[in-house]
């Protein structure tokens, strides 16, 4: 069995920090990890690549094209619908060993995540190459301090969750860049309660307006009692430990290793006797 982390989130929202963490977490542990770059994108990451997209196709090939001539989004959308026309290169890269833990650093571009067939494809292929993924989808924590901006986050991840079909940890990241007024009030939406977002938001001029559709998104969330937030402090080694424990459990990495026998000596039956 081999093991994937499928890092998602939007632009920003620190995935390749995050990539990057656990890569030296798992070292630190005397534990091979190895990620992925599968933005196209891409400009600097602090870790190295076991395979990079931009070997295959790079943002620049789409958009410099004459006859494509695209747009940064439609030239992101189009270098993911290329690597899924050539997942032969994305197979070839990766050795068929068993427990290979891979991360796969994806792109910020929301939509890939949200309704687009592209990013399931993906998933279709690394289960096939017996891979079990675990999906994580960042949002940065800096903007989710308020019910409004919370309840959107929430409808993304579960858009996600729901797209992918796959099991999935939803992380607040960079909350080693909050205040402690800003984590306090975070600390209410960790496990959002419908009722508590709709009271911080139902008090804006806009909401009044359309109350029933801010009552409406938080019925959706309550029916499907499917997002929850884990924060994690890059800085904090206890906060890492917990979130890839968290994954590992999900994917149960480890689980199937042989268990360690100790041998012992048989005892001396001459003492025994005395």
């Amino acid at each position: 069995m081999r093991y994937a982390q499928l890092v998602m989130g939007p632009a920003g929202s620190g995935k390749s920090t995050y990539c990057s963490t656990m890569h030296k977490h798992a070292a630190d542990d005397r534990k091979v990890v190895d990620v992925v770059n599968l933005d196209p994108a891409a400009e600097y990451f602090d870790y190295e690549p076991l395979l990079d997209i931009r070997d295959l196709i790079h943002l620049d090939d789409a958009m410099e094209d004459d006859t494509l001539k695209y747009g940064p989004n439609g030239g992101l959308v189009f270098c993911m619908e290329y690597l899924v026309e050539n997942l032969n290169w994305l197979e070839e890269g990766l050795s068929d060993m068993d427990d290979d833990y891979i991360i796969f650093d994806c792109p910020g571009q929301i939509e890939l995540y949200t309704h687009m067939t592209v990013m399931r494809q993906l998933i279709t292929c690394l289960e096939n190459m017996n891979f079990r993924v675990c999906g994580v989808f960042l949002v940065d924590s800096q903007f989710m301090v308020d019910g409004t901006k919370f309840l959107s986050g929430t409808m993304a991840a579960l858009s996600v969750m729901i797209n992918l079909e796959i099991p999935h940890v939803n992380i607040l990241s960079k909350m080693d860049l909050l205040s402690k007024s800003s984590r306090k009030q975070l600390d209410r939406y960790l496990e959002p309660d419908p009722q508590s977002l709709l009271s911080d938001v139902q008090a804006g001029p806009w909401n009044e307006k359309y109350r029933r559709l801010t009552e409406a998104l938080g019925r959706i969330i309550e029916d499907y009692s499917l997002v929850r937030f884990y924060p994690l402090n890059i800085k904090d080694e206890e906060s890492i430990s917990d979130i890839k424990l968290t994954i590992d459990n999900i994917i149960q990495y480890g689980e199937e290793e042989d268990v360690k026998m100790q041998d012992f000596e048989e005892p001396d039956n001459d003492d025994d006797d005395d």
